[in-house]
């Protein structure tokens, strides 16, 4: 059954079909309206979980954790400055081997002060060990989440499903809701741990010596990289019973391109129409949208890109001193190939500028007449085409 949703609306959607048993968070925009809207279907009898009412990011998060020990399904969400500030917990979280899903809704950091969005909140919590998972729009959001339960409760870690703030976060769209009964069979019931079982006590968060921690940290690194193979698999049995699967990474028009585009999140639908465009013009382009951003997909980003002339990264986000990170990202699993593309890095799109397809396509023209990458990134609102 297809509703309009706004993307917030679509990700508490998908909570409430997920069974969710807790939920805790504090409102930040433009995260508030997922907050608000399951506190309305809890209480409407529409949702049998239950609702804190944090007083901070730092304490929703720390609840969450707590609740997750209990061995309940757990969900929250944040953006912006309430990221940052949930920082220490988010390490707390992924040590303590616990399946949170948290929804987040890209927002620039302050300062300046500023709503619109920007990747740099969740890149910037990378090496918090939480799996990261980007998404175009309102039905990726709704479907990944379901999928996000599925996976970090096999392999026992947390999973940031992350959103374009506005962009995605509110507008409206037509969204598919799948049937209980579906979901039902695709995510059974948890059944996760109670490590607060007084019949069977545990030990958490004791002190370790220098080999046991990096024993510990070892096995965390090993099992994160194994969330790759499972989201795929996730991700194929949810095609198959609900017909729409995403992939760790998208692939467009790039069987015979020459020059590819890199994107991630809300942008990449632009980013669809200048391919579009740019082909019927007889340039071959193509595209590759990152979903999976931890782990990093280096398989299918080389098994994509690693034959073309030329690679454009656009990040909506900024690492100050070096450039966009998901070119960066893209460079260092790249290096190590016999024949890689030269990597052209963009910086633009930041406090929500508009992306309009026209600016991928002058982009891309720009490119193909360039001689050699550039060490640092160009920013796109600056450049005079």
């Amino acid at each position: 059954m297809a509703e309009l949703l706004s993307g917030n609306h679509a990700i508490a959607e998908a909570v409430r079909l997920s069974k969710v048993d807790f939920v805790a968070a504090y409102p930040i925009t433009p995260q508030t309206p997922i907050y608000e809207k399951i506190a309305e279907m809890i209480s409407e009898g529409k949702m049998c979980g239950q609702m804190m009412r944090a007083e901070s990011e730092h304490s929703a998060m720390a609840a969450c954790i707590s609740a997750s020990l209990a061995g309940v399904r757990v969900f929250t969400a944040s953006s912006s400055q309430g990221i940052a500030y949930m920082h220490e917990m988010l390490h707390f979280a992924s040590g303590c081997r616990v399946p949170i899903v948290m929804a987040c809704v890209n927002r620039v950091v302050s300062a300046p002060w500023a709503f619109g969005t920007d990747q740099t909140d969740t890149l910037s919590q990378r090496d918090t060990g939480w799996i990261q998972l980007y998404c175009e729009d309102g039905q990726e959001a709704l479907d990944t989440v379901i999928m996000a339960y599925k996976v970090s409760e096999t392999i026992f870690l947390p999973v940031m499903v992350i959103i374009d703030g506005f962009y995605t976060s509110h507008f409206i769209e037509p969204v598919e809701i799948p049937e209980q009964t579906l979901i039902d069979q695709y995510l059974p019931k948890r059944n996760l741990p109670n490590r607060f079982d007084l019949s069977n006590p545990a030990f958490l968060q004791n002190v370790v010596d220098p080999p046991n921690y990096t024993r510990f940290k070892k096995r965390q690194f090993d099992d994160t990289l194994k969330a790759r193979r499972l989201l795929i698999e996730a991700d194929k049995e949810f095609g198959e019973l609900f017909g729409r699967s995403y992939g760790v990474v998208e692939p467009l028009e790039l069987a015979d391109a020459e020059i590819g585009i890199v994107t991630a999140g809300s942008m990449t639908s632009c980013a669809r129409i200048a391919v579009r465009t740019l082909r019927s013009k007889g340039i071959k382009a193509g595209l590759l949208k990152i979903k999976l951003f931890r782990p990093f997909p280096y398989n299918e980003v080389a098994r994509y890109l690693g034959t073309l002339e030329k690679v454009i990264v656009i990040d909506r986000n900024v690492s100050s001193g070096k450039g966009g990170i998901f070119c960066d990202e893209l460079k260092a699993s790249m290096y190590n190939l016999k024949n890689r593309p030269e990597i052209y890095g963009f910086i633009g799109g930041l406090c929500g500028e508009d992306l309009p397809p026209e600016k991928f396509e002058k982009i891309t023209l720009s490119v193909l007449r360039a001689k050699k990458p550039w060490d640092v990134p160009k920013w796109i609102h600056r450049m005079r085409f």
